[in-house]
């Protein structure tokens, strides 16, 4: 397969990059640095370096990369987390986290459909999430702008199954778990390696007729 993943340079995305090489697979590692992925020294892997996702001009420059490249697997991985409390609101921090949560990876996919539309053949768009942006979920609060990117990025992802279904392509939403990333400061139940292993499952068992599910990691389907 060929499989784009961005925010690949850390954490999950890494891990995921690893684990795709390691099956052999041919991976576009699309990050802001490339620190980390150099050290894996691996044929199959490309990094498209210094790319913020955030950036219309990046945008750009994904879609010409890969004009003439047909993609099996888009991994929208990349997200940033911060914290606002109500009372305190950071209205630029919460404009941060659409911008990279919600509409970044709207835009990607939507760059990337002419590599990914094949009616022969099933493709597949992940949105890596978060049960933070379950409503039903919600019984502690805060988290404004994070929770608020995360339900906007669930309901385009749940808008692309419906639009994309037709076209070949599945589409998968995926919490994966409270994992020990950078991101929440190196605490928590999963390591990226095995965050990457379950998330795998969820992808190898995406089809048509589960397009659009909210999963998370472990199997479970999770409350919009």
């Amino acid at each position: 397969m060929k499989i784009i993943i961005t925010g690949a340079n850390r954490g999950i995305g890494l891990s995921l990059t690893n684990l795709y090489l390691k099956q052999g697979h041919q991976v576009y590692a699309i990050c802001r640095s490339d620190n980390n992925l150099l050290s894996l020294n691996n044929d199959n892997l490309e990094i498209i370096n210094n790319c913020d996702v955030c950036d219309e001009q990046n945008i750009q420059k994904i879609a010409d990369y890969f004009s003439d490249i047909k993609i099996d697997l888009l991994i929208n991985n990349a997200g940033i987390l911060r914290d606002e409390t109500l009372g305190a609101l950071n209205v630029k921090s919460i404009n941060d986290q659409f911008q990279t949560n919600a509409l970044a990876p709207l835009l990607v996919t939507q760059s990337l459909l002419d590599s990914m539309i094949d009616q022969t053949t099933l493709s597949k768009v992940v949105f890596i999430t978060s049960r933070m942006g379950s409503i039903t979920d919600n019984t502690s609060g805060g988290r404004y702008g994070y929770r608020m990117s995360k339900v906007a990025l669930n309901i385009a992802a749940k808008s692309m199954s419906v639009d994309l279904k037709a076209n070949n392509v599945a589409v998968a939403i995926i919490h994966p778990g409270l994992v020990g990333t950078d991101m929440i400061g190196g605490q928590g139940n999963l390591t990226p390696d095995e965050a990457a292993q379950k998330i795998n499952k969820r992808i190898e068992g995406l089809t048509l007729d589960n397009t659009g599910t909210f999963w998370y990691s472990n199997g479970d389907v999770l409350p919009w």
